[in-house]
C-alpha cells in the first residue's frame, strides 16, 4: 500500500485516470451492466476537444502562475466560422479554409502576447479583453449562419475505426509530440525553467520573451484546430460552440497533475481529466440528477479529484 502511495505521488496524471474508471464503473453498474462500451467510445470522442484545448493551455500554464488563456472559446468561435464560410460546404475549399482559419488563430495568438508585452497587461486581464474581441469578429463575420462542413471533414471527425474515434487518435499522436516537445526540446525545457523561476530563467541566458510569445500562439493554434474539427462534429459552426471549453480546459489541466504554480506540465493527465469529466457528467445524467444538482456534484467532486491528487505536490 506504501509503494501504491508512492508510485502516485509520483505520477500525479495517474489520479485522472483512476477517478475516471471510477466514475464509468459507477455509470455501468448503475445501467446495469451494459452500454459500457459505448459510454467510454463517447467519453473519447468528446473528450478529445477538451484535451486539444487542454494541452494549449496547460503549455500556458506551465509559463507560471497568473498565466492563462481566456480567449480560447472565442478562437474557437472564429475559426470555426471562419473555415466553414470558407470552405462553404465544398471539399475542394477545405485546405484554403483551414489555413485561412488557422492564420486568424495565429493573429489572436500575437494579439493576446502582444497585449500582454507591451501594454504590461496580466494575462488574464489580456486575454479576456481580446476574447470580446475575437467574439465580436466571429459574430459580425458569420452573421448567425450555420454552414454545414466538407463531407471529408465531418467524416474525419466522426468516423470510428475499430470502436475508437479516428479524430482520438490522431490527437493520440499530437499530444505525444506536445509531451517530447516539453520534455526534450530546448523550448519545453525553457517553458519549465520559466515556470519555476523567471527571473533565473532569464539570467541563465534563456529566450524568456520569445518562449512566451511561442506559448501564446501555440494555445491560439489548438484553440483554432480545436473549433474546425468542432465544427465538422456538430455539422458546423455556432457563436456558442466555445462556451463549454473555458472552464474544462483549465480543469483539465489543474486535475490532470500539472502544477498552478507553474514549471510543470503533465499531458497524460490532461486525457485522465478529460475523460473523467465526461464521464462524470454521464454518470450524474443516468442517476437522473437534476441540472442543479449536477452542476453541484461536478464542482464537489472535482475540488475532491484536486484535492487528493494535489496534496502532496502542495506540501513541496
Amino acid at each position: 500500500m506504501t509503494g501504491l502511495r508512492t508510485h502516485l505521488a509520483e505520477k500525479p496524471w495517474l489520479w485522472s485516470f483512476l477517478a475516471a474508471a471510477l466514475v464509468w464503473g459507477l455509470a455501468v453498474a448503475f445501467a446495469g451492466g451494459h452500454g459500457g462500451g459505448e459510454i467510454l467510445t463517447s467519453a473519447l470522442a468528446f473528450g478529445t476537444f477538451t484535451v486539444i484545448v487542454g494541452l494549449g493551455q496547460m503549455m500556458v500554464i506551465t509559463t507560471g502562475p497568473g498565466n492563462v488563456d481566456l480567449s480560447i472559446p472565442a478562437t474557437m468561435t472564429l475559426s470555426g466560422v471562419i473555415a466553414m464560410k470558407v470552405m462553404d460546404t465544398d471539399s475542394a475549399h477545405m485546405l484554403i479554409g483551414i489555413l485561412a482559419a488557422m492564420g486568424a488563430s495565429l493573429v489572436v495568438g500575437i494579439v493576446n502576447y502582444t497585449l500582454i508585452r507591451l501594454l504590461r497587461i496580466p494575462p488574464i486581464i489580456a486575454t479576456l479583453s481580446s476574447s470580446f474581441l475575437v467574439l465580436s469578429t466571429a459574430i459580425s463575420y458569420g452573421r448567425g449562419l450555420r454552414i454545414k462542413p466538407p463531407p471529408p471533414l465531418a467524416e474525419f471527425a466522426t468516423v470510428r475505426m475499430f470502436g475508437i474515434p479516428l479524430a482520438a487518435i490522431a490527437i493520440c499522436f499530437l499530444s505525444l509530440a506536445v509531451a517530447v516537445i516539453l520534455k526534450r526540446t530546448v523550448y519545453g525545457r525553457t517553458v519549465a525553467a520559466i515556470g519555476q523561476n523567471e527571473r533565473a530563467a532569464w539570467l541563465a541566458g534563456l529566450n524568456v520573451r520569445g518562449t512566451r510569445f511561442a506559448t501564446y500562439v501555440l494555445s491560439a493554434l489548438l484553440a483554432g484546430l480545436c473549433g474546425i474539427l468542432q465544427s465538422g462534429f456538430s455539422g458546423g459552426a455556432a457563436l456558442n460552440m466555445g462556451d463549454d471549453f473555458l472552464l474544462a480546459s483549465i480543469a483539465v489541466v489543474v486535475i490532470g497533475g500539472t502544477s498552478v504554480a507553474g514549471g510543470r506540465g503533465n499531458v497524460p493527465g490532461i486525457w485522465g481529466a478529460a475523460l473523467f469529466m465526461y464521464l462524470l457528467v454521464t454518470m450524474l445524467n443516468i442517476f437522473g440528477a437534476s441540472p442543479g444538482v449536477r452542476l453541484v456534484m461536478t464542482g464537489v467532486i472535482i475540488i475532491a479529484v484536486i484535492t487528493i491528487a494535489g496534496g502532496e505536490r502542495q506540501t513541496r
